[in-house]
Protein backbone atom coordinates (compact mmCIF):
# COMPACT_ATOMS: atom_id res chain seq x y z
CA UNK A 1 0.00 0.00 0.00
CA UNK A 2 2.60 2.37 1.27
CA UNK A 3 4.50 1.23 -2.27
CA UNK A 4 1.40 2.35 -4.51
CA UNK A 5 0.74 5.63 -2.78
CA UNK A 6 4.56 6.22 -2.93
CA UNK A 7 4.49 5.41 -6.76
CA UNK A 8 1.47 8.01 -7.26
CA UNK A 9 2.83 11.00 -5.82
CA UNK A 10 5.83 10.60 -7.91
CA UNK A 11 3.90 10.32 -10.82
CA UNK A 12 1.86 13.61 -9.48
CA UNK A 13 4.60 15.29 -9.03
CA UNK A 14 6.32 14.44 -12.39
CA UNK A 15 3.03 15.61 -14.04
CA UNK A 16 3.53 18.90 -12.02
CA UNK A 17 6.78 19.41 -13.45
CA UNK A 18 6.61 18.32 -16.82
CA UNK A 19 3.11 20.55 -17.28
CA UNK A 20 4.75 23.36 -15.63
CA UNK A 21 7.65 23.43 -18.55
CA UNK A 22 5.06 22.56 -21.15
CA UNK A 23 3.45 25.74 -20.00
CA UNK A 24 6.63 27.84 -20.45
CA UNK A 25 7.44 26.71 -23.22
CA UNK A 26 3.84 26.96 -25.22
CA UNK A 27 3.62 30.87 -24.07
CA UNK A 28 7.10 31.71 -24.42
CA UNK A 29 6.82 30.59 -28.05
CA UNK A 30 3.38 32.38 -28.54
CA UNK A 31 4.47 35.79 -27.02
CA UNK A 32 7.90 35.90 -27.47
CA UNK A 33 7.86 38.48 -30.77
CA UNK A 34 5.46 40.78 -28.88
CA UNK A 35 8.03 43.23 -27.19
CA UNK A 36 10.59 42.80 -30.40
CA UNK A 37 7.56 43.87 -33.19
CA UNK A 38 9.76 47.47 -33.54
CA UNK A 39 12.70 45.23 -34.46
CA UNK A 40 10.10 42.83 -36.57
CA UNK A 41 8.79 45.80 -38.37
CA UNK A 42 12.77 47.22 -39.43
CA UNK A 43 14.14 44.02 -40.45
CA UNK A 44 11.49 42.79 -42.53
CA UNK A 45 10.70 46.65 -43.56
CA UNK A 46 7.04 46.00 -42.79
CA UNK A 47 4.53 49.10 -41.03
CA UNK A 48 4.20 48.70 -37.35
CA UNK A 49 0.29 47.96 -37.56
CA UNK A 50 1.33 45.07 -40.55
CA UNK A 51 3.78 43.52 -38.06
CA UNK A 52 1.31 42.72 -35.22
CA UNK A 53 0.68 39.97 -38.02
CA UNK A 54 3.70 38.18 -36.48
CA UNK A 55 1.51 37.54 -33.12
CA UNK A 56 -2.02 37.50 -34.82
CA UNK A 57 -1.84 35.25 -37.42
CA UNK A 58 -0.59 32.66 -34.69
CA UNK A 59 -3.12 33.77 -32.01
CA UNK A 60 -5.78 33.05 -34.66
CA UNK A 61 -4.40 29.64 -36.07
CA UNK A 62 -4.28 28.52 -32.17
CA UNK A 63 -7.38 29.20 -31.26
CA UNK A 64 -9.32 27.52 -34.85
CA UNK A 65 -6.92 24.45 -34.01
CA UNK A 66 -7.82 23.80 -30.47
CA UNK A 67 -11.61 23.22 -31.76
CA UNK A 68 -9.93 20.39 -33.15
CA UNK A 69 -7.38 19.12 -31.08
CA UNK A 70 -9.05 18.63 -27.90
CA UNK A 71 -11.89 15.93 -29.46
CA UNK A 72 -8.25 14.23 -31.39
CA UNK A 73 -7.41 14.07 -28.60
CA UNK A 74 -10.15 11.49 -27.43
CA UNK A 75 -8.71 9.28 -29.92
CA UNK A 76 -5.25 9.50 -30.04
CA UNK A 77 -4.84 10.20 -26.30
CA UNK A 78 -3.64 13.10 -24.18
CA UNK A 79 0.46 12.13 -23.96
CA UNK A 80 1.37 12.22 -27.62
CA UNK A 81 -0.68 15.29 -28.49
CA UNK A 82 1.41 17.13 -26.34
CA UNK A 83 4.41 15.57 -26.46
CA UNK A 84 3.84 16.13 -30.87
CA UNK A 85 2.59 19.70 -30.25
CA UNK A 86 5.36 21.10 -28.42
CA UNK A 87 8.28 19.68 -30.36
CA UNK A 88 6.71 20.42 -33.40
CA UNK A 89 6.71 24.31 -32.07
CA UNK A 90 9.88 24.14 -31.09
CA UNK A 91 11.26 23.21 -34.60
CA UNK A 92 8.80 25.53 -36.51
CA UNK A 93 9.73 28.70 -34.02
CA UNK A 94 13.82 27.81 -35.34
CA UNK A 95 12.82 27.64 -38.65
CA UNK A 96 10.39 31.37 -38.32
CA UNK A 97 13.56 32.78 -36.54
CA UNK A 98 15.26 31.65 -40.51
CA UNK A 99 12.86 33.04 -42.38
CA UNK A 100 13.63 34.67 -45.91
CA UNK A 101 10.92 36.91 -46.03
CA UNK A 102 8.22 38.46 -44.70
CA UNK A 103 5.62 35.88 -45.80
CA UNK A 104 7.49 32.43 -45.07
CA UNK A 105 7.61 33.96 -41.72
CA UNK A 106 4.16 34.09 -41.38
CA UNK A 107 3.58 31.46 -42.57
CA UNK A 108 5.74 29.78 -40.41
CA UNK A 109 3.85 31.55 -37.30
CA UNK A 110 0.80 30.42 -38.34
CA UNK A 111 1.53 26.79 -38.66
CA UNK A 112 3.58 27.40 -35.04
CA UNK A 113 0.14 28.56 -33.93
CA UNK A 114 -1.58 25.56 -35.18
CA UNK A 115 1.27 23.29 -32.62
CA UNK A 116 0.80 25.53 -29.72
CA UNK A 117 -2.67 24.11 -29.56
CA UNK A 118 -1.93 21.09 -28.43
CA UNK A 119 -0.91 21.50 -25.10
CA UNK A 120 -3.39 24.30 -23.69
CA UNK A 121 -6.38 21.94 -25.46
CA UNK A 122 -5.35 18.73 -23.47
CA UNK A 123 -3.29 19.45 -20.19
CA UNK A 124 -6.23 19.99 -17.79
CA UNK A 125 -7.89 17.06 -19.25
CA UNK A 126 -4.40 14.82 -18.54
CA UNK A 127 -4.68 16.22 -14.94
CA UNK A 128 -8.29 15.08 -14.54
CA UNK A 129 -7.31 11.50 -15.74
CA UNK A 130 -4.04 10.68 -14.60
CA UNK A 131 -3.52 12.81 -10.85
CA UNK A 132 -5.68 11.65 -7.58
CA UNK A 133 -8.51 14.10 -7.33
CA UNK A 134 -7.25 15.71 -4.40
CA UNK A 135 -3.91 16.72 -6.02
CA UNK A 136 -5.62 18.40 -9.05
CA UNK A 137 -5.88 21.81 -7.91
CA UNK A 138 -1.98 21.88 -7.12
CA UNK A 139 -1.36 20.08 -10.76
CA UNK A 140 -3.73 22.95 -12.35
CA UNK A 141 -2.40 25.83 -10.15
CA UNK A 142 1.19 24.37 -11.47
CA UNK A 143 0.59 24.44 -14.84
CA UNK A 144 -0.73 27.71 -14.84
CA UNK A 145 2.04 29.16 -13.10
CA UNK A 146 4.72 27.48 -15.75
CA UNK A 147 2.30 29.33 -18.58
CA UNK A 148 2.43 32.84 -16.28
CA UNK A 149 6.11 31.99 -16.23
CA UNK A 150 6.23 31.22 -20.16
CA UNK A 151 4.49 34.59 -20.53
CA UNK A 152 6.66 36.40 -18.35
CA UNK A 153 9.71 35.10 -20.33
CA UNK A 154 8.38 36.03 -23.85
CA UNK A 155 8.22 39.67 -22.83
CA UNK A 156 11.91 39.96 -21.22
CA UNK A 157 14.36 37.51 -22.80
CA UNK A 158 13.88 38.66 -26.17
CA UNK A 159 15.16 42.20 -25.37
CA UNK A 160 18.52 40.68 -24.14
CA UNK A 161 18.87 37.89 -27.04
CA UNK A 162 18.07 40.88 -29.13
CA UNK A 163 20.96 42.89 -28.52
CA UNK A 164 23.44 40.18 -28.28
CA UNK A 165 22.40 38.59 -31.87
CA UNK A 166 19.75 40.18 -33.39
CA UNK A 167 16.34 39.26 -34.70
CA UNK A 168 17.51 35.82 -35.88
CA UNK A 169 19.51 35.00 -33.33
CA UNK A 170 16.91 36.14 -30.45
CA UNK A 171 14.32 33.80 -32.56
CA UNK A 172 16.77 30.92 -32.29
CA UNK A 173 17.40 31.02 -28.58
CA UNK A 174 13.95 31.01 -27.70
CA UNK A 175 13.40 28.35 -29.97
CA UNK A 176 16.38 25.95 -28.64
CA UNK A 177 14.75 26.87 -24.93
CA UNK A 178 11.49 25.61 -26.18
CA UNK A 179 12.99 22.45 -27.80
CA UNK A 180 14.86 22.22 -24.35
CA UNK A 181 11.38 22.32 -22.20
CA UNK A 182 10.09 19.93 -24.63
CA UNK A 183 12.91 17.74 -24.36
CA UNK A 184 11.87 17.93 -20.31
CA UNK A 185 8.10 17.34 -20.93
CA UNK A 186 9.24 13.95 -22.95
CA UNK A 187 11.35 13.20 -20.20
CA UNK A 188 9.27 13.93 -17.42
CA UNK A 189 5.29 13.39 -17.78
CA UNK A 190 4.55 9.92 -17.64
CA UNK A 191 2.51 7.83 -20.30
CA UNK A 192 -1.61 7.54 -19.42
CA UNK A 193 -2.98 5.37 -16.88
CA UNK A 194 -6.46 5.72 -16.91
CA UNK A 195 -6.96 7.44 -20.22
CA UNK A 196 -10.17 5.54 -22.21
CA UNK A 197 -10.55 5.93 -26.29
CA UNK A 198 -13.64 7.86 -26.96
CA UNK A 199 -15.19 7.16 -30.22
CA UNK A 200 -15.66 10.50 -32.31
CA UNK A 201 -19.29 11.71 -32.16
CA UNK A 202 -19.04 14.88 -34.79
CA UNK A 203 -23.18 15.27 -34.65
CA UNK A 204 -22.94 15.52 -31.26
CA UNK A 205 -19.94 17.72 -30.99
CA UNK A 206 -21.79 20.11 -33.52
CA UNK A 207 -25.06 19.69 -31.14
CA UNK A 208 -23.06 20.91 -28.35
CA UNK A 209 -21.24 23.56 -29.70
CA UNK A 210 -24.66 24.91 -30.92
CA UNK A 211 -26.45 24.63 -27.80
CA UNK A 212 -23.39 26.81 -26.38
CA UNK A 213 -24.05 29.43 -29.18
CA UNK A 214 -27.51 29.67 -27.80
CA UNK A 215 -26.87 30.54 -24.57
CA UNK A 216 -26.93 33.87 -23.60
CA UNK A 217 -24.66 34.15 -20.44
CA UNK A 218 -21.81 31.71 -22.23
CA UNK A 219 -21.81 34.04 -25.72
CA UNK A 220 -21.79 37.24 -23.41
CA UNK A 221 -18.52 35.62 -21.30
CA UNK A 222 -16.56 34.69 -24.79
CA UNK A 223 -17.43 38.45 -25.74
CA UNK A 224 -16.13 39.37 -22.41
CA UNK A 225 -12.92 37.09 -23.08
CA UNK A 226 -12.48 39.09 -26.42
CA UNK A 227 -12.76 42.02 -25.48
CA UNK A 228 -10.31 41.81 -21.95
CA UNK A 229 -7.39 40.30 -24.13
CA UNK A 230 -7.67 42.49 -26.97
CA UNK A 231 -7.13 45.18 -24.40
CA UNK A 232 -4.10 43.90 -22.85
CA UNK A 233 -2.73 42.39 -26.32
CA UNK A 234 -3.50 45.58 -28.40
CA UNK A 235 -2.00 48.01 -25.53
CA UNK A 236 0.99 45.87 -25.12
CA UNK A 237 1.61 45.31 -28.44
CA UNK A 238 1.53 49.37 -29.06
CA UNK A 239 2.97 50.02 -26.15
CA UNK A 240 6.59 48.40 -27.72
CA UNK A 241 6.36 50.98 -30.43
CA UNK A 242 5.52 53.93 -27.91
CA UNK A 243 8.49 53.49 -25.15
CA UNK A 244 11.00 53.59 -28.38
CA UNK A 245 9.88 56.89 -29.69
CA UNK A 246 9.85 60.02 -28.09
CA UNK A 247 10.30 61.41 -25.31
CA UNK A 248 11.64 57.53 -23.98
CA UNK A 249 13.62 56.71 -27.32
CA UNK A 250 14.60 53.40 -25.13
CA UNK A 251 15.68 51.32 -28.15
CA UNK A 252 15.63 47.40 -27.22
CA UNK A 253 15.42 48.69 -23.41
CA UNK A 254 11.76 49.14 -23.76
CA UNK A 255 11.36 45.71 -23.27
CA UNK A 256 12.12 46.44 -19.90
CA UNK A 257 9.24 47.59 -19.14
CA UNK A 258 7.81 44.20 -18.97
CA UNK A 259 9.49 43.62 -15.50
CA UNK A 260 6.14 44.64 -14.74
CA UNK A 261 4.30 41.64 -15.91
CA UNK A 262 5.14 39.31 -13.57
CA UNK A 263 3.30 41.24 -10.88
CA UNK A 264 0.27 39.35 -12.64
CA UNK A 265 1.51 36.31 -11.60
CA UNK A 266 -0.78 35.82 -8.10
CA UNK A 267 -3.89 37.20 -9.81
CA UNK A 268 -5.55 34.39 -10.14
CA UNK A 269 -5.46 33.10 -6.63
CA UNK A 270 -6.09 36.32 -5.35
CA UNK A 271 -9.27 36.41 -7.90
CA UNK A 272 -10.63 33.03 -6.85
CA UNK A 273 -10.49 33.99 -2.91
CA UNK A 274 -12.40 36.89 -3.52
CA UNK A 275 -15.13 35.12 -5.93
CA UNK A 276 -15.17 32.30 -3.03
CA UNK A 277 -16.32 35.21 -0.78
CA UNK A 278 -18.35 37.86 -2.77
CA UNK A 279 -19.17 35.82 -6.00
CA UNK A 280 -17.41 35.86 -9.72
CA UNK A 281 -19.61 38.09 -11.33
CA UNK A 282 -18.55 40.73 -8.79
CA UNK A 283 -14.73 39.53 -8.88
CA UNK A 284 -14.86 40.24 -12.43
CA UNK A 285 -16.29 43.85 -12.53
CA UNK A 286 -13.66 44.53 -9.96
CA UNK A 287 -11.83 43.09 -12.28
CA UNK A 288 -12.60 44.92 -14.78
CA UNK A 289 -12.26 48.29 -13.27
CA UNK A 290 -8.94 47.55 -12.03
CA UNK A 291 -8.42 46.88 -15.97
CA UNK A 292 -9.57 50.29 -17.02
CA UNK A 293 -7.50 52.06 -14.19
CA UNK A 294 -4.40 50.26 -15.42
CA UNK A 295 -5.37 52.09 -19.04
CA UNK A 296 -5.84 54.93 -18.00
CA UNK A 297 -2.33 55.35 -16.07
CA UNK A 298 -0.73 54.97 -19.31
CA UNK A 299 -2.13 57.68 -20.62
CA UNK A 300 0.32 59.97 -18.32
CA UNK A 301 3.88 60.40 -19.43
CA UNK A 302 6.28 59.52 -16.64
CA UNK A 303 7.64 56.17 -17.07
CA UNK A 304 7.57 54.75 -13.75
CA UNK A 305 3.80 55.71 -14.08
CA UNK A 306 3.59 54.03 -17.51
CA UNK A 307 5.13 50.93 -15.83
CA UNK A 308 2.92 51.07 -13.27
CA UNK A 309 -0.40 51.01 -15.43
CA UNK A 310 0.99 48.18 -17.33
CA UNK A 311 1.50 46.21 -13.97
CA UNK A 312 -2.13 46.97 -13.07
CA UNK A 313 -3.51 46.04 -16.08
CA UNK A 314 -1.56 42.97 -16.05
CA UNK A 315 -2.63 42.18 -12.56
CA UNK A 316 -5.89 42.73 -13.49
CA UNK A 317 -6.34 41.18 -16.71
CA UNK A 318 -4.78 37.93 -15.70
CA UNK A 319 -7.55 37.88 -12.31
CA UNK A 320 -10.34 38.49 -14.84
CA UNK A 321 -9.53 35.83 -16.90
CA UNK A 322 -8.85 33.16 -14.86
CA UNK A 323 -12.51 33.98 -13.60
CA UNK A 324 -14.58 34.18 -16.47
CA UNK A 325 -13.02 31.29 -18.11
CA UNK A 326 -13.85 29.21 -14.93
CA UNK A 327 -17.13 30.65 -14.81
CA UNK A 328 -17.83 29.15 -18.74
CA UNK A 329 -16.80 25.92 -17.65
CA UNK A 330 -19.22 26.01 -14.41
CA UNK A 331 -22.32 27.71 -16.55
CA UNK A 332 -21.40 25.03 -18.71
CA UNK A 333 -21.63 22.02 -16.52
CA UNK A 334 -24.55 23.35 -14.99
CA UNK A 335 -27.09 23.80 -17.94
CA UNK A 336 -25.61 20.30 -19.88
CA UNK A 337 -23.52 21.93 -22.40
CA UNK A 338 -20.04 20.06 -23.13
CA UNK A 339 -17.58 22.01 -21.22
CA UNK A 340 -14.51 21.13 -23.36
CA UNK A 341 -16.81 22.81 -26.45
CA UNK A 342 -17.62 25.68 -24.45
CA UNK A 343 -13.72 25.95 -23.49
CA UNK A 344 -13.02 25.78 -27.20
CA UNK A 345 -15.27 28.63 -28.02
CA UNK A 346 -14.22 30.69 -25.36
CA UNK A 347 -10.42 30.26 -26.03
CA UNK A 348 -11.61 30.92 -29.69
CA UNK A 349 -12.65 34.44 -28.90
CA UNK A 350 -10.25 35.09 -26.19
CA UNK A 351 -7.25 34.88 -29.32
CA UNK A 352 -9.81 35.97 -31.79
CA UNK A 353 -9.56 39.51 -29.77
CA UNK A 354 -6.28 38.90 -29.46
CA UNK A 355 -5.50 38.72 -33.51
CA UNK A 356 -8.29 41.47 -34.41
CA UNK A 357 -7.50 44.49 -31.45
CA UNK A 358 -4.30 44.03 -31.12
CA UNK A 359 -3.35 44.40 -34.88
CA UNK A 360 -5.90 47.18 -34.58
CA UNK A 361 -4.27 49.10 -31.82
CA UNK A 362 -1.14 49.01 -33.47
CA UNK A 363 -2.87 50.82 -36.77
CA UNK A 364 -4.20 53.61 -34.16
CA UNK A 365 -0.92 53.95 -32.79
CA UNK A 366 0.63 55.05 -36.55
CA UNK A 367 -2.29 56.70 -37.34
CA UNK A 368 -3.75 58.32 -34.43
CA UNK A 369 -1.01 58.26 -31.74
CA UNK A 370 -1.28 56.94 -28.04
CA UNK A 371 -4.38 58.89 -27.16
CA UNK A 372 -6.27 57.30 -29.86
CA UNK A 373 -4.76 53.74 -28.35
CA UNK A 374 -6.13 54.55 -24.84
CA UNK A 375 -9.94 55.44 -26.06
CA UNK A 376 -10.07 52.17 -28.43
CA UNK A 377 -9.16 50.25 -24.89
CA UNK A 378 -11.45 52.22 -22.49
CA UNK A 379 -14.13 51.46 -25.03
CA UNK A 380 -13.35 47.91 -25.22
CA UNK A 381 -13.49 47.82 -21.00
CA UNK A 382 -16.43 49.03 -20.78
CA UNK A 383 -17.83 47.13 -23.22
CA UNK A 384 -16.43 43.96 -21.28
CA UNK A 385 -18.19 45.38 -17.95
CA UNK A 386 -21.44 45.67 -19.34
CA UNK A 387 -21.18 42.34 -20.74
CA UNK A 388 -20.23 40.74 -17.03
CA UNK A 389 -23.39 42.53 -15.73
CA UNK A 390 -25.66 41.05 -18.83
CA UNK A 391 -24.14 37.58 -17.94
CA UNK A 392 -24.84 38.08 -13.99
CA UNK A 393 -28.84 38.89 -15.41
CA UNK A 394 -28.92 35.67 -17.27
CA UNK A 395 -26.49 32.72 -15.25
CA UNK A 396 -28.34 32.08 -11.44
CA UNK A 397 -25.06 31.08 -10.35
CA UNK A 398 -25.00 31.61 -6.02
CA UNK A 399 -23.40 34.40 -4.97
CA UNK A 400 -20.57 32.28 -2.91
CA UNK A 401 -19.91 29.95 -5.98
CA UNK A 402 -15.97 29.05 -5.79
CA UNK A 403 -13.89 30.45 -8.84
CA UNK A 404 -13.34 26.79 -11.02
Amino acid sequence: MASSLGSEESAARRIRYGLMLGGLANFLALYYVQPLLPDIAQHFRVSASESTAVLSVTTITMAVALLVVGPLSDVTGRVTIMRLSLGASAVLGIAAALAPSWESLLTLRALQGVALAGLPAVALAYVREETPAGAHLRANATYITGTALGGAAGRLLPGPFHAWWGWTGAGAAIGVITLLCTIGLWVTVPPSRRFRRATPRMRSLFANTGRTLRDPALVMLCLVGAATMGVFVGLCNALTFRLEAAPYLLGGAATLAFLAYPVGIPAPLAAGRLAARRGRGLAALLGIALLLLGVLLTLLTPLPAVVSGLALLTFAFLGTHSLVSGWVSDRAQRIGVGAAQAAGLYLLAYYAGSSVFGALAARRWQTDGWTSVISGCVALTLGAGLLVILARRFDTTPRTAPCQ
